[in-house]
């Protein structure tokens, strides 16, 4: 029996031993703040010390190395650090996603707000892919009819947003922000055709109203986060120097 259990029997038979009938009259609050003024445990400080530090150490370990500063606002539907999250999403997944199923993923799709943290010049460690990617989001594989595929083109131009995509989707809108040409791996979606959109769970789930993934034929959980993705596509990677491209553009005439 734990202490909540005993609490609610004591206070029952507390109850049914009075004569009297038992109200609240007031509940009042108190907010304790957690701050540098509560003593410090020593004896859990010796504990934790050792693990904090291993902790930290791997997270401060050197595992490749950026050339530039990257951040998610340098480009207005397309943008170097969003082309290396999907990009990365795509070259990691793809390989796990072939072996369970014999399959290819075609393209990857992510959100922009889902990158939390530019991507500074200098040395890139796993504390970088946290950065980027606090959340435990993580990759699924959605299996979609093209027509599906064109109402998340249809999205994708009228969000008018940085979303990245992996380069196997070229999406070109015109000045009006209509869609003028959309193809995967070159070719132009077919409404018939099943593709397998990589991408992850939040956005499976309908986050930033991506509401195009279902119904689906299909859907493959990976269990793989997002920040590990990145962990293992930084340490393969020894240089980091992600563009701007073609994937997703506007044409002003």
């Amino acid at each position: 029996m734990t202490i909540k259990h005993i609490f609610k029997l004591c206070f029952l038979l507390l109850i049914f031993s009075c004569n009297k009938d038992l109200h609240i009259n007031k509940i009042e609050g108190k907010r304790i703040d957690i701050n540098d003024s509560i003593a410090t445990d020593q004896v859990i400080e010796d504990y934790i010390k050792p693990y904090r530090e291993s902790v930290n150490k791997n997270l401060d370990s050197v595992i490749s190395y950026a050339v530039d500063t990257y951040s998610k606002n340098d480009g207005d539907l397309n943008t170097a650090i969003g082309n290396l999250m999907a990009d990365a999403v795509y070259s990691e997944s793809n390989p796990i996603f072939n072996k369970r199923t014999e399959k290819n993923i075609d393209f990857v799709l992510l959100n922009h707000g889902g990158i939390r943290s530019i991507i500074s010049k200098g040395n890139i460690t796993p504390r970088t892919a946290y950065e980027v990617m606090p959340f435990d989001n993580s990759v699924v594989v959605v299996a979609l009819k093209g027509e599906q595929i064109l109402k998340m083109m249809a999205y994708l131009a009228k969000a008018s947003r940085a979303h990245p995509v992996s380069n196997q989707l070229q999406l070109t809108l015109d000045k009006n922000d209509k869609v003028k040409s959309a193809t995967v791996n070159g070719n132009p979606i077919d409404e018939e055709k099943t593709y397998y959109v990589a991408s992850n769970d939040y956005l499976y789930n309908g986050g930033d109203r991506m509401t195009f993934f279902h119904p689906n034929d299909s859907l493959y959980v990976l269990d793989y986060k997002i920040r590990n993705v990145l962990i293992d596509y930084f340490k393969k990677a020894d240089t980091l120097n992600p563009k701007r491209d073609n994937r997703f553009i506007k044409l002003n005439n």
